[in-house]
């Protein structure tokens, strides 16, 4: 079968579709033949790489979720799953390829009306962002910032906050075109990527949740109010600067909180409850999901270009 392996880690021309084993379920594990494949901000920084440290390696096949019909199961596993349509977690490698494995507890059955597409678009990030602003204990009536809001993560979490009473959902993005879809999801406020501009937005905000990281992190930490929650659950922009805590002890007498929030923290039947719940509502019409283009498996590097270059709206999703 084919799969996208990284040759080289760095651009995406290191990126390359070769042919690879069908993968066999192990005892706990479902294959699946995949119909969408969705390419998230961590494939990038794993490309790049970044996270060699914590043992990935070059012959890596990104992806970490898919969506497709249950072929096999390994031992233990309910035969009833075969046949089934699914949404699946993939544990950050394999998802890039026709078949995936996963273990049957990262697994979930699709309702009708919820493609594939529309699945690993919302099924990992929708879980990101519902318990970041769990963390950011988030009540209504609240301020929000959503730093990087024009991808998956950042787009559930404008409507999230909006659905939760927010007073006030700020976004930062690149572009007016960008803000005006933003504002149609839910934002009240836009900002640039500075967070600058808005000149109506609050002057401070209770909770930032922010997907960037990078240099400029410190600023938007000047951001939060009195007694303001800011949480991290990404760095698609970098990692902040190293001292960037003694901005929390400059304003020591604000009482600021900081959190990174990762949902591997979060337990399996918490993250599927919740998950399960984001697609039902999707299927409903009520949670909307963006999916800024669908490519072949094959065209894997311009998918990354697109995301590197900033210039994705949504989500990619690849499609064998």
């Amino acid at each position: 079968m084919k799969a996208v392996v990284i040759r080289t880690f760095g651009d995406p021309d290191g990126l390359e579709v070769v042919d690879v084993p069908v993968p066999v379920p192990a005892p706990g594990q479902v294959r699946i033949v995949t119909e969408a494949i969705g390419v998230g901000g961590v494939d990038a920084v794993i490309r790049r790489g970044a996270l060699a440290a914590y043992g990935f390696r070059e012959g890596h096949v990104l992806g970490s979720e898919v969506a497709g019909k249950v072929t096999a199961v390994g031992g233990g596993v309910d035969a009833s799953w075969i046949g089934r349509r699914v949404w699946a977690f993939t544990g950050l490698s394999g998802g890039y390829a026709e078949q995936a494995v996963a273990l049957v507890e990262d697994v979930l059955p699709l309702p009708d009306g919820l493609t594939g597409a529309d699945a690993v678009t919302l099924g990992g990030s929708g879980v990101v962002a519902h318990f970041a602003l769990d963390r950011a204990r988030f009540t209504s009536g609240e301020t929000v910032l959503v730093r990087g809001a024009a991808g998956s993560i950042g787009i559930t979490a404008v409507q999230l906050a909006a659905r939760g009473g927010a007073s006030a959902v700020a976004v930062t993005t690149s572009s007016v075109e960008r803000g005006a879809r933003l504002r149609d999801l839910g934002a009240t406020h836009v900002l640039d990527r500075s967070g600058e501009g808005g000149l109506d937005a609050p002057a401070g905000f209770d909770v930032v949740i922010d997907v960037v990281g990078g240099p400029r992190l410190p600023a938007f930490l000047d951001k939060l109010t009195s007694n303001g929650r800011y949480v991290a659950v990404g760095v698609v922009g970098g990692q902040p600067p190293a001292d960037f805590g003694m901005r929390l002890l400059d304003a020591f007498r604000k009482s600021l909180s900081f959190a990174a929030f990762s949902s591997d923290t979060v337990p399996g039947p918490d993250r599927q409850a919740v998950r399960s719940s984001h697609f039902a509502a999707a299927a409903r019409g009520d949670l909307r999901t963006v999916v800024h283009a669908v490519l072949p498996l094959d065209q894997a590097v311009p998918a990354h270009r697109e995301t590197d270059a900033g210039k994705v709206f949504g989500r990619v999703v690849l499609v064998p």
